[in-house]
């Protein structure tokens, strides 16, 4: 997934001579062919996460359009005032590209995890969320993205993720993916739990035959209201899963919209979510989300419980 947001902004820079990427210390040979064929708009700067906030707020503010790169944790927890005053102040057109969503960097620790950018980008005024699922679908939003003048955070996975997204498949930044449809229940998912949403759902048709649809939030804000209500109103139950704190995230935003439109079918939403501590283990990312019980496996089960509690009364 990372390599395909490269791809992209190279593709960009290709065709706009107005497109900069903006690295932090991110190692040797990073989009080494944007490097060559314009040096001019290649910046690798150290490990300065603060100053290349501002530093792209200044290009934007002449009229450049900067990609700002870097781990998910350094992008936000150090540089959220400078997110917040130096870009979402002044609305302008930054892309953060924030590498090693959730889990993805658990072998390095707790201060490496990205388990709660999605609650703190999301409550920033002007910021929009993006939380692709794999490289198809980040590259097709990466290049949706020059349509919008406002800051844009895009969460990314580890690269390597399991493809589910089809090379012909139409994606619109704020309109929700429906992956497969169901009147008995839905699994809503964003970035890569979608990949396991899918793979319960098989399981919940094989093991207990029940059919359970996937509902994919590639675009957490502005969340996709419309396609939502309307699930909410067909099935008997919803679950949200994302790779994020439960609080204030992917699943909490789905609990605030229906709060404010009144959807009575609110007590239809489920979720699962990271809880609300440090995490205490390392591992791999896999490893991690199992002990979290945020695995196919799991998460088929919690449906079935839920359908099956739905069914008794």
């Amino acid at each position: 997934m990372r390599q395909a947001s490269l791809r992209s902004v190279f593709k960009l820079a290709k065709r706009d001579k107005k497109i900069v990427f903006i690295g932090s210390d991110l190692g040797p040979g990073i989009l080494e062919e944007m490097k060559q064929k314009f040096p001019e708009r290649f910046f690798m700067e150290g490990v300065t996460e603060q100053g290349i906030i501002g530093m792209a707020a200044g290009l934007a503010l002449e009229g450049y359009k900067p990609f700002v790169n870097n781990i998910g944790t350094f992008l936000t927890r150090r540089c959220y005032e400078q997110i917040v005053v130096d870009l979402a102040m002044h609305n302008l057109p930054v892309r953060l590209l924030a590498n090693g969503a959730g889990y993805v960097y658990a072998p390095l620790g707790p201060t490496h995890l990205a388990t709660d950018d999605i609650s703190i980008m999301r409550c920033i005024p002007n910021m929009m969320v993006l939380s692709p699922c794999d490289a198809i679908e980040m590259e097709k939003l990466l290049l949706e993205t020059q349509k919008f003048r406002n800051p844009i955070y895009i969460r990314m996975g580890k690269g390597g993720d399991k493809i589910i997204t089809n090379k012909n498949t139409k994606l619109d930044i704020g309109k929700a993916r429906i992956i497969k449809k169901s009147l008995t229940a839905t699994f809503a998912t964003t970035g890569v739990m979608a990949q396991i949403a899918i793979d319960a759902s098989k399981t919940l048709k094989k093991k207990y035959n029940y059919d359970v649809g996937v509902v994919h939030f590639h675009t957490i804000k502005p969340l996709d209201e419309k396609n939502l209500f309307k699930i909410l109103k067909d099935v008997k139950c919803l679950v949200s899963i994302e790779e994020n704190n439960l609080i204030g995230g992917f699943g909490s935003s789905i609990l605030e919209s229906c709060n404010n439109h009144k959807i009575r079918e609110v007590n239809k939403v489920h979720r699962i979510g990271l809880p609300d501590k440090f995490p205490e283990n390392y591992g791999s990312q896999i490893e991690l989300l199992k002990s979290q019980k945020i695995n196919s496996e799991h998460i088929a089960k919690k449906m079935f419980l839920i359908l099956k509690k739905n069914k008794k009364n």
